[in-house]
């Protein structure tokens, strides 16, 4: 349908995933019969606001937050009218807790509403406007967080012409700030979120007093690509230790902050530092973390201690935060997210659709080329006789493979010279988007069909084109260069300056002899109709022991031509380094593979924030996140609130779309008059017996059948010699089954019991802590 190839955007609708109508009529244009590639293009909208002064007295529809409040909206705009007109009158904010101030801002606001007409609220809610009136003077950090963000958000918008605009939008008492002074916090994380979190606190006076203390950790260490958004960092701080500078920042700007700033990982591996003391002693955890298994085991933690847990991510413009306060929420891992879709590798090696697959390819050869083949060439080298054992004992495809890589890197690709170096990137240039793309057209040429009939180049899948190198080609030209300037650092050749002369590198390319492709047959390319194997010969009933025997001997061969003491240098990805070709390789891998594809292609720093793999974080979202949490942590600091004073948040400041609720509570267990949820634990203690413990449950209507600690089974009813351990300290077999010590920092063991009630129902009971000391 050649006339949907004028590049004019066009409306559709009925979307499918590989479908769509178009809102047009298309009775004059051609047949469709197959294929095309489309682009999303967002269009332009013109929006036309109010004057201020109109848009007091008749704001339009309100943006609503929280759906359990609907009345509240207008209320506020009338208490904000109303307080600017009390500074205008009696020339100050209305004194905290003062009933006679109080009463001449409602009267205001009760005129302001009157005037308002039908346009007015019917209870102007003396109450609210009472609380209003007495904390009208107070500054709250949090607050100016997150109005800083919204706000901050609509002047990017303001700036950018992009997102969709937002259409108009003190005192606690000296007890409450007590608490904040003397919380003992967690802050687990330094980046973007830890950052704000700590001004936040900092500037809230939490952990100020003399029983207060913050603990922060994260084990990163601060980059360049940090600084855009982690603002307690400065140039000069990169390299050192995010916790570190961090606390230091927070200090600055609060000195009576009690703070200490670790650099530990939070996991199993850490427990003897993050012991049981540790957090058994801390009023409550934030989490400012950037994946989801730390925060599934802090999660955990905060569980199995009854602390409160106050989570929050970002995403862009989005964000959103959860409260877990023991007893009265579910934790964060009784409902997330489903893992993200990974691409499949065969989309990623051979039939990529997108810049993402690209680039996701180009990361992984970037890394097998010049890290993980020159280790496997150290490690061979560094001790050849383990390693030959190693791989004997292995015989598997990843040996040969490995071997063959190894023994490819030393003989058939090993680089003496500069000159060798640019020849090396010539040939994967032709071997990359050349010949690959030749025998993947060979194999499933373009008018090839599926088992079902189907033709095999149809969508998601593109049919891609070999390339044809030209020295005339910037592009072309800077692969080579980035190439062969990393494949000299592997093997430690000094790098010419004519490399950086287009005319002089062009020339040395010349001299690189290309040999003609001839495609093979019989070759297995993985798709997704396949199983997800890699792409390979066919290789029969070959003997892998004598593969790997006969890679061997020619490697030890190869050695002993090598000079002493020879190791290659692997090269580690390092995305902040503007200098050291790193980007330019994989941006120039990209951007090959992506025009074989016909896929648009990215300059360096959109391919630096795809391959470097950089979560997009801007300073507004983060600093409502931050804002939004730190008001919860009023709540959480002032103990003895309900679940529904507390509020989980969802905002997207690009829409703007802002969703507050009541956290969900967690589960109720029951069985005969007890009940439990995810927050309890059972405890006993006197360091019990295998029979007492059973006994206790006993004891409860439970019938214990099974105990377990960890991997280890303690005791099953149903195997007889298990009866020997009746009359054993729980711990003792605990100790004699696992095999090995208990920590010396703990003073309990934790069980898991499997129960039945007398009916012979499962029952699922809480875990069981056994204090031995």
């Amino acid at each position: 349908m050649k006339e949907l190839n004028d590049g004019k955007p066009r409306k559709i609708k009925s979307v499918r995933p590989y479908s769509f109508t178009l809102e047009e009529d298309t009775t004059n244009f051609g047949t469709y019969v197959k294929g095309g590639i489309v682009t999303q293009v967002k269009q332009p909208r013109v929006l036309n606001f109010k004057p201020l002064r109109a848009a007091l007295k008749d704001p339009g529809d309100f943006l609503l937050s929280d759906f359990s409040k609907f009345d509240r909206p207008p209320l506020l705009h009338i208490a904000f009218q109303a307080l600017d007109r009390f500074i205008c009158e009696i020339g100050r904010f209305p004194v905290a807790r003062s009933e006679e101030d109080a009463q001449k801002f409602i009267s205001i606001a009760g005129n302001i509403n009157e005037c308002l007409g039908e346009g007015g609220v019917e209870d102007i809610n003396p109450k609210l406007l009472t609380h209003f009136a007495f904390g009208a003077r107070a500054v709250l950090n949090p607050m100016a967080a997150m109005f800083g963000g919204i706000v901050g958000q609509e002047v990017v918008k303001a700036c950018s012409g992009k997102f969709h605009p937002l259409f108009q939008i003190s005192v606690f008492g000296s007890k409450l700030q007590k608490n904040l002074e003397d919380a003992k916090v967690f802050i687990v994380g330094s980046g973007a979120l830890g950052c704000e979190f700590l001004k936040n606190v900092a500037l809230m006076g939490v952990s100020c007093g003399s029983q207060g203390k913050l603990t922060i950790t994260d084990d990163d260490v601060i980059e360049k690509s940090n600084l855009s958004r982690q603002f307690l960092f400065r140039d000069w701080n990169i390299g050192q230790a995010k916790s570190t500078v961090a606390a230091s920042a927070a200090v600055s700007i609060n000195p009576q902050l009690k703070i200490e700033a670790l650099q530990n990982r939070v996991g199993p591996e850490t427990e003897f530092v993050f012991n049981d003391d540790f957090w058994e002693n801390l009023t409550v955890v934030i989490n400012a973390l950037d994946n989801v298994d730390a925060r599934l085991y802090v999660d955990q933690r905060c569980l199995y201690f009854q602390k409160p847990l106050l989570e929050s991510g970002t995403l862009g413009a989005k964000c959103n935060t959860q409260m877990v306060i023991p007893h009265l929420t579910e934790n964060y891992g009784a409902s997330r997210d489903p893992p993200e879709k990974q691409a499949p590798m065969c989309t990623v090696h051979s039939f990529p659709h997108n810049i993402d697959h690209c680039l996701t390819w180009a990361r992984s050869e970037f890394e097998g080329l010049l890290e993980k083949t020159p280790a496997e060439v150290n490690a061979y080298l560094s001790n050849p006789s383990e390693y030959a054992t190693a791989m004997r004992n292995a015989a598997d495809a990843q040996a040969k493979d490995n071997l063959e890589r190894i023994l490819q890197c030393l003989e058939q690709e090993k680089c003496e010279t500069f000159q060798d170096c640019v020849t090396w990137a010539r040939l994967r240039f032709e071997d990359y988007f050349v010949n690959r793309v030749k025998q993947l057209t060979f194999t499933f040429p373009e008018d090839a069909t599926t088992s079902t009939g189907a033709p095999f180049w149809s969508a998601p899948k593109r049919f891609p084109r070999p390339l044809q190198f030209s020295t005339t080609d910037p592009s072309h030209l800077q692969f080579i260069m980035a190439a062969s300037i990393l494949r000299a650092e592997t093997f430690g050749i000094p790098v010419p300056d004519w490399v950086k002369n287009t005319k002089m590198l062009a020339k040395a390319v010349e001299k690189v002899i290309v040999p003609d492709f001839q495609p093979k047959e019989g070759v297995k390319i993985e798709t997704i109709e396949t199983d997800e194997r890699a792409t390979s010969l066919s290789t029969g009933s070959v003997d892998d022991a004598a593969v790997i025997n006969e890679l061997l001997f020619k490697l030890e061969r190869c050695r002993n031509n090598l000079p002493s003491g020879f190791r290659m240098k692997p090269i580690q990805f390092e995305k902040d380094d503007d200098t050291n070709y790193h980007m330019d390789l994989i941006a120039g891998l990209a951007n090959m593979r992506a025009r074989n594809y016909s896929i648009p292609e990215v300059d360096k720093l959109k391919a630096k924030f795809i391959a470097g793999r950089i979560i997009p974080a801007i300073a507004t979202s983060t600093a409502m996140a931050t804002g939004l949490v730190c008001l919860e942590l009023y709540k959480v600091l002032d103990g003895a609130h309900k679940v529904e004073d507390y509020r989980n948040t969802f905002a997207n400041l690009a829409l703007p779309l802002f969703s507050m609720a009541e956290p969900v509570p967690p589960k109720v267990m029951k069985h005969r008059d007890m009940s439990w949820t995810v927050w309890d634990r059972w405890i006993l203690r006197g360091n019990p017996t295998v029979r007492e413990l059973i006994q206790w449950l006993k004891d409860k209507g439970l019938n214990a059948y099974s105990i377990s600690y960890g991997s280890c089974l303690l005791f099953n009813n149903v195997f007889p010699r298990h009866k020997e351990r009746l009359d054993k300290k729980v711990v003792d077999v605990a100790r004699e089954i696992a095999k090995e010590d208990l920590p010396p920092y703990r003073s309990h063991l934790d069980v898991v019991v499997a129960c039945e009630d007398d009916e012979d129902n499962d029952i699922n009971i809480p875990q069981i802590s056994i204090y031995y000391r």
